[in-house]
């Protein structure tokens, strides 16, 4: 594996790609350490701690930001408008036909399809600078007590123009920066931003571990308990792998066509079908959820319904909730972006079927029920690898923040990253990663 980074950097090109790539990772994370003008670091520190409890989807949103957001700096924000733009573009197509038509019409139809995504990106990044500069110039309203996060005198129309203006404009430069690494450099640019900011906060974790793990208190970390969390990330992160890279593969016989005198096709192939077809998805949905009607009672100065919120909180009920919503959304993600009755049209189409099963209606069926099975799969996988994690915590007590959605995340683009890194290399005639066989994407290829 050393050999094939020490390849990649002999290609120019290839080289090339990986230092752009770099710089402008670099440059996203010194954006994440400029702070939007007329906030008080430490007010904001109490206002954040109050309002986003461990665990919640404030908590996941500024892990996406890398701090940003806890921090409020200039791409607070990140690229979660983007994502968020890019998911209800993908939703809507299935109820909207003009779009249905757009996404059938090729690299034409995507190309219009990206540009109403970037729309909708400034869209959102408007709304949400507008909410959070409310929120920081009125942090009663939200529960946070007497806080005040603004420093007095700055002028409040001023604060909110200034606020949202930097917020878009933040938004709108990250946005830019992934387009230009999935362009000139190497990998998906958006996730290598979620990757980059997931993966800054890990020297901050391992500093908390060897603190903890050296220190005199009575609830320090020993040395075994310690040893057995690692065991058991690496374990997980064994069995992410292993789940992200694994498919169903349903046979498809092309029959043989005669075009003049030549004979197309005959060949046969395969339907590859990701057992983790939703990705992480379900999780960011299923922690919204569950997470906002606690967010919401935390603003109610009510002690009834702060016991509500406590009972809530952390509890059996939470997690059994937590898994139901999981499964639920990974059923429904994967029946809206993945459409069986279509694939079926479009291996008819080509003159392709399934041996034993007739194509058209019956072909659609077979895959469904696929489908069905292997997301049950899917679903509880990923509803035990958002759990495990924080059950490992509340019993190891390890200070680290370590949740299977970045797991996810960071595994996955990884996984494709280095598959791109070793095509380049094989296509030069270089070993890849792996010296028998080659590296799998998360694309079934």
């Amino acid at each position: 594996m050393l050999s094939a980074f020490q390849n990649a950097f002999k290609i120019p090109d290839l080289r090339k790609r990986i230092i752009f790539t770099a710089l402008l990772l670099a440059v996203l994370r010194l954006g994440t350490h400029i702070t939007i003008p007329g906030i008080d670091d430490e007010q904001l520190a109490q206002f954040f701690d109050k309002l986003a409890p461990q665990g919640g989807i404030l908590q996941l949103y500024d892990l996406f930001a890398g701090r940003a957001f806890s921090q409020m700096t200039i791409f607070a924000l990140g690229i979660q408008p983007y994502i968020s733009a890019s998911i209800i573009l993908q939703l809507l197509t299935v109820v909207i036909p003009y779009l249905e038509r757009l996404s059938k019409e090729g690299p034409t139809g995507q190309k219009k399809i990206t540009q109403y995504t970037r729309y909708g990106t400034v869209l959102l990044a408007a709304v949400q600078g507008i909410g959070i500069s409310f929120a920081l110039r009125n942090p009663g309203y939200l529960g946070a007590g007497t806080i005040q996060v603004v420093h007095e005198g700055v002028p409040p129309f001023a604060f909110i123009f200034i606020t949202v203006v930097t917020l878009m404009a933040g938004t709108t430069f990250v946005m830019w920066l992934g387009e230009q690494i999935s362009e000139r450099g190497i990998g998906n640019g958006i996730s290598l931003i979620i990757f980059a900011n997931i993966t800054a906060r890990v020297p901050n974790g391992a500093i908390n571990m060897v603190r903890s793990l050296f220190s005199t208190a009575e609830d320090r970390l020993d040395l075994a308990r310690l040893l057995i969390f690692l065991g058991v990330v690496v374990a997980i992160i064994m069995g992410v792998i292993f789940i992200t890279l694994g498919t169903r593969k349903i046979p498809v016989q092309y029959a043989k066509r005669v075009v003049g005198r030549k004979v197309y096709g005959g060949q046969m192939t395969h339907l590859p079908l990701r057992v983790n077809q939703a990705g992480v998805i379900p999780i960011i949905f299923a922690i919204t959820l569950i997470s906002f009607p606690t967010t919401l009672g935390r603003m109610v100065p009510s002690g009834v319904v702060q016991d509500i919120v406590s009972y809530f909180s952390r509890g059996p009920i939470y997690y059994t909730l937590y898994a139901v919503l999981i499964v639920f959304f990974t059923y429904f993600y994967t029946a809206v972006t993945t459409n069986p009755v279509d694939l079926a049209d479009n291996m008819k189409k080509y003159g392709g079927f399934i041996p034993g099963i007739r194509p058209g209606k019956s072909t659609a069926e077979y895959i469904d029920r696929a489908l069905t099975r292997i997301t049950l799969v899917g679903a509880f996988f990923l509803a035990g690898i958002a759990l495990l994690p924080y059950l490992l915590q509340s019993h190891l007590g390890v200070p680290i923040s370590f949740g299977g959605t970045p797991l996810l995340i960071v595994v996955g683009v990884g996984l494709d990253t280095m598959q791109q890194i070793e095509s380049h290399l094989i296509m030069r005639h270089y070993e890849g990663f792996l010296k028998k066989g080659r590296l799998r994407a998360r694309r079934g290829r």
